[in-house]
Protein backbone atom coordinates (compact mmCIF):
# COMPACT_ATOMS: atom_id res chain seq x y z
CA UNK A 1 0.00 0.00 0.00
CA UNK A 2 2.80 2.31 0.69
CA UNK A 3 4.34 1.56 -2.68
CA UNK A 4 1.22 2.80 -4.45
CA UNK A 5 1.09 6.03 -1.94
CA UNK A 6 4.18 6.68 -3.26
CA UNK A 7 4.29 6.38 -6.80
CA UNK A 8 0.78 8.15 -6.73
CA UNK A 9 2.10 11.27 -4.76
CA UNK A 10 5.35 11.08 -7.01
CA UNK A 11 3.11 12.12 -9.46
CA UNK A 12 2.31 14.77 -9.10
CA UNK A 13 5.84 16.32 -6.83
CA UNK A 14 8.49 14.57 -9.43
CA UNK A 15 7.18 15.47 -12.56
CA UNK A 16 8.48 18.12 -14.87
CA UNK A 17 6.84 19.77 -17.53
CA UNK A 18 8.40 19.59 -20.80
CA UNK A 19 6.39 21.84 -22.96
CA UNK A 20 3.06 22.76 -24.92
CA UNK A 21 1.50 22.35 -28.21
CA UNK A 22 -0.56 24.85 -30.13
CA UNK A 23 -3.73 23.30 -29.05
CA UNK A 24 -2.45 23.97 -25.11
CA UNK A 25 -1.81 20.26 -24.05
CA UNK A 26 1.14 19.84 -21.55
CA UNK A 27 4.06 17.34 -22.03
CA UNK A 28 5.47 15.85 -18.52
CA UNK A 29 8.13 13.64 -17.86
CA UNK A 30 9.62 11.74 -14.67
CA UNK A 31 12.38 9.76 -13.98
CA UNK A 32 11.86 6.44 -11.93
CA UNK A 33 13.39 3.82 -10.73
CA UNK A 34 11.90 0.31 -12.10
CA UNK A 35 13.32 -2.88 -11.05
CA UNK A 36 16.58 -1.19 -10.44
CA UNK A 37 17.07 0.35 -14.08
CA UNK A 38 16.29 4.09 -14.23
CA UNK A 39 13.21 4.71 -17.04
CA UNK A 40 11.87 7.85 -17.78
CA UNK A 41 7.91 8.50 -18.03
CA UNK A 42 5.99 10.03 -20.28
CA UNK A 43 2.82 11.53 -20.66
CA UNK A 44 0.54 14.13 -21.71
CA UNK A 45 -2.07 16.34 -19.93
CA UNK A 46 -4.98 17.24 -22.26
CA UNK A 47 -6.23 20.71 -22.17
CA UNK A 48 -10.15 19.99 -22.36
CA UNK A 49 -11.62 16.54 -23.91
CA UNK A 50 -9.00 14.13 -24.22
CA UNK A 51 -8.68 13.58 -27.76
CA UNK A 52 -5.80 11.85 -29.14
CA UNK A 53 -6.15 13.24 -32.45
CA UNK A 54 -4.72 16.63 -31.63
CA UNK A 55 -1.33 15.13 -30.61
CA UNK A 56 1.04 16.56 -33.18
CA UNK A 57 3.27 14.03 -34.73
CA UNK A 58 6.48 15.50 -33.29
CA UNK A 59 5.16 15.13 -29.37
CA UNK A 60 3.67 11.57 -30.60
CA UNK A 61 7.25 10.18 -31.36
CA UNK A 62 8.42 11.95 -28.05
CA UNK A 63 5.93 9.95 -26.26
CA UNK A 64 6.61 6.87 -27.23
CA UNK A 65 10.12 7.70 -26.82
CA UNK A 66 11.30 7.85 -31.08
CA UNK A 67 12.75 11.37 -29.97
CA UNK A 68 15.16 11.44 -27.10
CA UNK A 69 14.55 15.15 -26.38
CA UNK A 70 10.91 17.18 -27.17
CA UNK A 71 10.31 19.28 -29.57
CA UNK A 72 11.11 22.66 -29.35
CA UNK A 73 8.82 26.24 -30.06
CA UNK A 74 11.06 26.86 -33.00
CA UNK A 75 11.21 23.58 -34.52
CA UNK A 76 7.10 23.27 -34.09
CA UNK A 77 6.59 26.71 -36.25
CA UNK A 78 8.65 25.46 -38.60
CA UNK A 79 6.72 22.28 -39.50
CA UNK A 80 3.97 23.86 -38.97
CA UNK A 81 4.91 26.55 -42.12
CA UNK A 82 6.16 23.57 -43.87
CA UNK A 83 2.51 21.62 -43.75
CA UNK A 84 0.85 25.03 -44.99
CA UNK A 85 3.30 25.07 -47.95
CA UNK A 86 2.64 21.53 -49.06
CA UNK A 87 -1.29 21.74 -48.39
CA UNK A 88 -0.88 25.38 -51.35
CA UNK A 89 1.27 23.19 -53.38
CA UNK A 90 -1.44 20.31 -53.52
CA UNK A 91 -3.68 22.93 -54.04
CA UNK A 92 -1.93 24.44 -56.95
CA UNK A 93 -1.24 21.08 -58.61
CA UNK A 94 -4.91 20.42 -58.65
CA UNK A 95 -6.13 23.50 -59.99
CA UNK A 96 -3.62 23.19 -62.73
CA UNK A 97 -4.55 19.40 -63.30
CA UNK A 98 -7.83 20.91 -63.67
CA UNK A 99 -7.17 23.13 -65.95
CA UNK A 100 -4.89 21.19 -68.13
CA UNK A 101 -7.92 18.33 -68.12
CA UNK A 102 -10.76 21.45 -69.16
CA UNK A 103 -7.84 22.42 -72.16
CA UNK A 104 -8.11 18.88 -73.10
CA UNK A 105 -11.62 18.67 -73.29
CA UNK A 106 -13.16 15.59 -74.67
CA UNK A 107 -9.89 14.17 -75.96
CA UNK A 108 -8.86 12.81 -72.50
CA UNK A 109 -12.07 10.44 -72.36
CA UNK A 110 -11.42 8.67 -75.80
CA UNK A 111 -7.46 7.90 -74.86
CA UNK A 112 -5.90 4.61 -73.85
CA UNK A 113 -7.99 4.57 -70.80
CA UNK A 114 -11.22 4.26 -72.20
CA UNK A 115 -10.82 0.58 -74.63
CA UNK A 116 -9.81 -2.64 -72.73
CA UNK A 117 -6.35 -3.78 -72.30
CA UNK A 118 -5.97 -6.36 -75.48
CA UNK A 119 -2.33 -7.02 -73.88
CA UNK A 120 -3.27 -8.81 -70.76
CA UNK A 121 -6.34 -10.54 -71.84
CA UNK A 122 -3.77 -12.01 -74.45
CA UNK A 123 -1.58 -13.22 -71.74
CA UNK A 124 -4.29 -15.51 -69.89
CA UNK A 125 -3.72 -17.79 -73.23
CA UNK A 126 -1.03 -20.30 -73.27
CA UNK A 127 1.32 -20.30 -75.70
CA UNK A 128 4.83 -21.95 -77.11
CA UNK A 129 8.30 -20.01 -77.51
CA UNK A 130 6.88 -19.48 -81.75
CA UNK A 131 4.29 -17.71 -79.79
CA UNK A 132 1.67 -19.98 -81.29
CA UNK A 133 -1.14 -20.93 -79.34
CA UNK A 134 -1.52 -24.09 -77.54
CA UNK A 135 -4.57 -25.81 -78.20
CA UNK A 136 -6.38 -27.89 -75.63
CA UNK A 137 -7.20 -31.42 -76.10
CA UNK A 138 -10.92 -32.43 -76.69
CA UNK A 139 -13.12 -35.45 -76.20
CA UNK A 140 -14.76 -34.74 -79.85
CA UNK A 141 -12.24 -36.16 -82.63
CA UNK A 142 -14.80 -35.38 -85.48
CA UNK A 143 -14.70 -31.68 -85.19
CA UNK A 144 -12.00 -30.76 -88.32
CA UNK A 145 -9.15 -28.16 -88.12
CA UNK A 146 -8.65 -25.27 -90.03
CA UNK A 147 -5.31 -26.60 -91.21
CA UNK A 148 -5.56 -30.37 -91.64
CA UNK A 149 -8.76 -32.51 -90.81
CA UNK A 150 -6.07 -35.65 -90.72
CA UNK A 151 -3.79 -33.97 -88.42
CA UNK A 152 -6.86 -32.82 -85.91
CA UNK A 153 -8.20 -36.37 -85.17
CA UNK A 154 -4.40 -37.72 -84.77
CA UNK A 155 -4.01 -37.58 -80.87
CA UNK A 156 -1.17 -35.35 -79.84
CA UNK A 157 1.43 -37.57 -79.06
CA UNK A 158 3.14 -36.49 -75.35
CA UNK A 159 6.92 -36.91 -75.47
CA UNK A 160 8.26 -39.41 -72.79
CA UNK A 161 10.26 -36.90 -70.88
CA UNK A 162 7.14 -35.15 -69.87
CA UNK A 163 5.34 -38.38 -69.66
CA UNK A 164 8.28 -39.46 -66.71
CA UNK A 165 8.10 -36.57 -64.77
CA UNK A 166 6.74 -36.69 -61.23
CA UNK A 167 3.66 -34.45 -60.39
CA UNK A 168 4.93 -32.04 -57.96
CA UNK A 169 4.56 -28.21 -57.34
CA UNK A 170 7.66 -27.40 -57.55
CA UNK A 171 10.15 -26.84 -60.34
CA UNK A 172 12.58 -30.06 -60.75
CA UNK A 173 15.04 -30.89 -63.57
CA UNK A 174 18.08 -29.77 -65.85
CA UNK A 175 16.35 -27.31 -67.93
CA UNK A 176 16.39 -29.49 -70.87
CA UNK A 177 12.81 -29.56 -70.89
CA UNK A 178 11.92 -25.79 -70.31
CA UNK A 179 9.44 -24.33 -73.27
CA UNK A 180 8.50 -20.53 -72.44
CA UNK A 181 4.94 -19.83 -72.26
CA UNK A 182 3.81 -23.05 -70.93
CA UNK A 183 3.61 -23.23 -67.23
CA UNK A 184 0.63 -23.17 -65.42
CA UNK A 185 0.66 -23.07 -61.78
CA UNK A 186 -1.17 -25.93 -59.99
CA UNK A 187 -4.85 -26.02 -58.96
Amino acid sequence: MSRLWARFSGLFSSRTLVGMDKTGNRYFARTEEIDGVMKEKRWVVFKGEQDPTSVPVEWICWLNGQRKKAPTPEEMAELEARRERVKLNVALLKKEEEERKAKEGKATSIGKAAGPDLKSFIRQFPTDSEGNKIEEATDSKDVPSDKNSKESQKPKEVPEYIRKQPESSEPTGSGETFRPGTWQPPT
